[in-house]
């Protein structure tokens, strides 16, 4: 009772009116103010700027036509292997020789191109459908290569025409000479399955990896060329690899989707 009387006698006293009362601190008010203008710029930049997501996707460099499987159109022993892996053949090339119950039969190229992968040997027993050979489609030896990014599914409708591409190539060391350039050549939007891409690629393994989460859709990339490196191609560094690039290297893609406003990742 007798603190609640100093505190009503101190409240009832006018002496101490004349004082001014200090709001904040002058410690207060910047730490007031550089509030507000945080608030006021990312409200500004939330409605007014842009941001652009990417997407990761695992990509192969390829010369744009794709591959095919070369199988064995007899049963039979492999008596002679006539094409090397990395050989280029012509269409109707003699690639095996098996010698079957009724004699020699040879085995053919199907198309021109490049062997990628060689799967037979002198010995061997093949039987009819056997895979035999991947061979690359090559029209010219001087063809450029492409990227075949496999994107999923969901996103490729954020992928504009043009978008830019940054691809980590496997077998060069990305923090020494940085990634490769390249922009969306088109888009294919029919979700791809594990044969179409084993079929285009050459490898069935390829296929089931790529499809393991869903079945993606390929995304054409045409790499930029630049007459200044070795590979002959525009690298986020000067120079890039001192070594050309060679097909059915694999790679990690980023690719840039269309722009979106910050306040569109806000709101449902």
């Amino acid at each position: 009772m007798q603190f609640r009387r100093q505190a009503l006698t101190k409240l009832q006293s006018p002496g101490e009116l004349d004082l001014p009362v200090r709001l904040a601190r002058p410690q207060g008010w910047l730490v007031l103010s550089v509030t507000v203008l945080a608030m006021a710029a990312a409200s500004v930049w939330a409605v007014a700027g842009r941001v652009t997501p990417t997407v990761s996707a695992p990509a192969v460099l390829t010369h744009g036509q794709g591959s095919y499987l070369l199988q064995s159109p007899v049963s039979g022993q492999v008596t002679a292997v006539l094409a090397r892996q990395g050989e280029r053949l012509d269409a109707g090339a003699e690639v095996l020789r098996v010698r079957t119950a009724e004699g020699e039969s040879v085995v053919r190229a199907v198309d021109a191109g490049r062997v990628s992968a060689l799967g037979a040997t002198v010995g061997q027993i093949v039987t009819t459908g056997a895979d035999i050979a991947s061979v690359e489609k090559v029209a010219h030896p001087g063809d450029p290569l492409y990227a075949t990014v496999y994107v999923p599914a969901e996103s490729a409708a954020g992928i504009p025409a043009r978008a830019v591409v940054d691809l980590t190539v496997q077998s060069v060391p990305a923090q020494e000479y940085g990634v490769l350039r390249g922009r969306v050549d088109s888009v294919d939007r029919s979700a791809q399955t594990a044969q179409s891409i084993g079929a285009f690629l050459g490898d069935a393994r390829l296929g089931e990896q790529y499809t393991a989460g869903g079945r993606p859709v390929a995304v054409t990339v045409r790499l930029e060329t630049s007459p200044a490196t070795e590979s002959g191609y525009a690298w986020s560094s000067t120079a890039g690899p001192p070594f050309a690039l060679t097909s059915m290297t694999q790679a990690t893609a980023s690719v840039r989707l269309a722009e979106r406003r910050p306040l569109d990742w806000l709101l449902p």
